[in-house]
């Protein structure tokens, strides 16, 4: 027997449009190490159990006076009915005035006879529920997008200002440890190492704000971390890191921290591609209080109505208070009275997420979980918005395609 292993290629699978991934095995007998032994092909497929959303509208007749000297002031309950034959139901604090037993597919059938419903006791000959409308449309998900070939375009911005410290100090939060990320890198790893997996030309635009650039040492709030006006794009997470780790060497941190700008930044483009065919995620790390909060809040809720999204992740023992009220999860973020269409921003303090025992490859597993839990829903809270609905996606793949892509064989002529 030969012992054969292959490494797990599930980010390369998942985010593939025929959902199918080749992967080759190698060999670890000691007579043939590394041989290759063959391959398997792995595919994969979205389950779920419904994802039909329904519309209904009902009237009803003659129905009971619930008060002696009021009128009918009726509404409805839905029951669901459980696996184990039960019922459950969501309120049960108003009078109770009849009922009635239908199903889906009666209810499919729309207006007709067969859906109009005596209500249980009936209080007159006449009392009743009408069907008058019903309609189902299929609620599409994250994934339906990203197989119909949306790309996600990842931005980050990084907080160069003076709260950091000195990046040459070991007291610092952009200080170069040469045994272990800093607090700003691993952010950046966990979190773009996902969102990366989703664009296919891994390029992306790297920024800094908040500080001194040469050779003027003017402070700038939209810098490019490759010093590239022209072209801020980094190749893949490494070429981010490598252009900040540049970048601590040639500029000078100051302040204020300025969040505006480089939402600004990311919504000009997001505002350019509004057909669902792209989508924008722009990460901030930062160590500190905001300095614009009133630009920085006119400048979501205008993001909001594009395809974009925040993520703001706190390093650092700083209070991150106006970070959690740009979040927006309890109260809706507004500006000069105007409320953000839906939430488009996410902020994690990065200090809740570090392992006690030092251990930041989980620590960061934890942070890139949270940090990207709510995208999907702002994602698709989008599209819904504006009626777009995924392109279909190619058709699988199956082993049949690689033989008929396989070309054939030229004949070997010897003389």
């Amino acid at each position: 027997s030969i012992c054969m292993s292959f490494k797990n290629h599930t980010k390369d699978l998942k985010i593939s449009k025929t959902q199918a991934f080749i992967v080759f095995l190698i060999s670890f007998h000691r007579g043939i190490p590394g041989k290759k032994c063959g391959t398997i092909i792995l595919t994969a497929e979205e389950l779920s159990n419904c994802r039909d959303s329904g519309t209904m509208q009902f009237c009803a007749n003659k129905l009971d006076k619930k008060d002696f000297f009021g009128k009918s002031d009726p509404f409805m309950v839905f029951y669901r009915s459980n696996e184990d034959g039960t019922c459950c139901i969501c309120h049960v604090n108003h009078d109770f005035i009849g009922d009635f037993t239908t199903s889906y597919r009666e209810l499919a059938r729309g207006q007709s006879q067969f859906n109009v419903y005596e209500v249980i006791p009936a209080f007159s000959p006449f009392t009743c529920v009408t069907l008058l409308s019903f309609s189902v449309e299929s609620e599409f998900t994250f994934l339906d997008y990203i197989k119909g070939g949306t790309q996600i375009n990842f931005t980050v911005a990084i907080d160069f200002t003076a709260s950091n410290g000195n990046p040459s100090q070991s007291t610092s939060l952009h200080y170069m440890n040469p045994y272990q990320l800093n607090a700003y890198a691993m952010a950046l790893k966990a979190v773009g190492e996902i969102i990366q997996d989703y664009d296919s030309d891994k390029m992306f635009p790297a920024l800094g704000f908040g500080a001194k650039l040469p050779p003027d040492w003017r402070v700038s709030h939209e810098f490019p971390l490759n010093g590239n006006i022209e072209n801020p794009y980094c190749n893949g997470i490494e070429g981010i890191l490598e252009a900040y780790h540049q970048s601590l060497k040639t500029v000078q941190l100051y302040g204020p921290t300025n969040f505006a700008p480089v939402v600004n930044h990311v919504a000009r483009y997001a505002a350019a591609v509004q057909d669902g065919s792209q989508y924008f995620v722009l990460l901030i790390i930062t160590d500190g209080v905001i300095s614009d909060m009133a630009q920085t809040k006119e400048a979501i809720v205008n993001g909001a109505k594009l395809p974009m999204s925040i993520i703001i992740v706190g390093v650092g023992q700083a209070e991150f208070d106006a970070m959690v009220e740009l979040d927006g999860d309890d109260i809706r973020i507004s500006s000069r009275g105007k409320l953000a269409e839906r939430d488009i921003v996410q902020f994690v303090p990065f200090r809740d997420y570090m392992d006690r025992t030092g251990n930041h490859v989980l620590s960061m597993a934890r942070l890139a979980k949270d940090v990207l839990a709510e995208i999907p829903d702002q994602f698709i809270s989008y599209m819904k918005s504006r009626g777009i609905k995924p392109n279909p996606a190619p058709p699988p793949y199956t082993p049949l395609d690689a033989i008929l892509n396989t070309p054939p064989l030229q004949p070997r002529h010897f003389h």
